[in-house]
């Protein structure tokens, strides 16, 4: 740990673990905090799962979404990757003196509206007002609840030969804010990904424990979650880079901003891994709901290099991939 915070801190990769795992969770460590999965499994009447997540994108408003329908889905996607079905929410709001009052009407429409396509609930909420330069306009924090209907879900029960699918073209979410941060720079328009995956988390956890895991590439994107997956185990990862669906357009606005698109955030998209013998069955589940209509297979886990993800390049080659160290992409999300 470096003696301050710096934005790598918030990147997601690296910094951000150390600050989990080195501060915060030797402080306040506790059994369900110990897993540090997406969302926190608690035991009572009915086993629950419980996140939260803090939201304070720049810009507030990008093609495709919006700080309000970010927080909702980022909320909702982390209880249903981790085997909860999603049902309440909380919904903070920071406030800086000035905001536009119309932004904030659009913005609560906005989270009223996904909440209702998510099948969520907002039943409670704060809000607070900074003084004018203090706040960057508003930020966000969203808890959510829901019962846990996968209890077996976990990097704990992934096995040699699983597959890895992805349920969508990655990286257009952290595409389209820095697009929206250096206008004119790309023609056409890239639109953020983000959308609930809680329909598509119920139908995966149809296939019972042939499903042996879910997570939501949030930052970080595809490779630091794959290097998550694996990290610490006996397992390694290897893809192909010809079978990640990348669009176009993302790739290329990723050259010209000199990002990879496998370390751009999703908000939209599931990376999950089932067994070989459910991965056709669970290709076709994604690819039955319009968010998983570009789903593919993209990956095997296998024991080449303990706890290494290896890509496969166009060229040919291999390299491996690395969690990321730095803020790529600050405040995405």
């Amino acid at each position: 740990m470096d003696d301050a915070i710096t934005l790598d801190y918030g990147s997601g990769g690296g910094k951000t673990s150390a600050l989990i795992e080195e501060l915060i969770v030797p402080l306040l460590k506790n059994e369900a905090l110990r897993e540090l999965d997406d969302g926190a499994v608690i035991s009572g009447n009915e086993r629950l799962v419980f996140s939260t997540d803090s939201f304070v994108v720049s810009p507030y408003i990008f093609p495709g979404g919006d700080i309000g329908k970010l927080a909702v889905c980022g909320t909702v996607n982390d209880v249903a990757v981790s085997g909860g079905e999603p049902r309440y929410l909380s919904l903070g709001l920071i406030i800086e003196e000035g905001f536009p009052t119309e932004d904030l009407r659009r913005i609560v429409q906005s989270i009223a509206r996904t909440a209702g396509e998510a099948g969520v609930r907002v039943v409670t909420g704060d809000t607070k007002v900074v003084e004018r330069g203090r706040g960057d306009g508003i930020y966000i924090n969203t808890s959510g609840i829901g019962f846990l209907r996968a209890p077996w879900l976990g990097r704990r029960t992934i096995r040699e030969g699983d597959k890895i699918l992805v349920s969508g073209p990655v990286g257009n979410h952290g595409t389209s804010v820095m697009l929206a941060r250096n206008e004119g720079l790309l023609e056409g328009e890239v639109l953020s990904d983000c959308g609930p995956l809680h329909r598509m988390a119920a139908k995966l956890i149809s296939l019972g424990e042939g499903l042996r895991f879910m997570r939501d590439p949030t930052r970080g994107g595809l490779a630091t979650t794959l290097c998550e997956l694996v990290g610490g185990t006996e397992f390694s990862i290897e893809f192909s880079e010809k079978d990640v669906p990348v669009e176009p357009a993302v790739r290329s606005a990723c050259d010209i901003l000199g990002l990879d698109p496998y370390y751009c955030a999703c908000e939209g998209r599931m990376v999950a891994a089932a067994a070989p013998e459910a991965a056709e069955e669970a290709l076709a589940l994604m690819r039955s709901l319009p968010e998983g209509e570009g789903a593919a297979v993209i990956g095997t886990v296998t024991r080449r290099k303990p706890g290494a993800v290896i890509v496969r390049t166009a060229f040919g080659g291999a390299r491996i991939v690395a969690p990321l160290a730095g803020a790529q992409l600050p405040r995405i999300c």
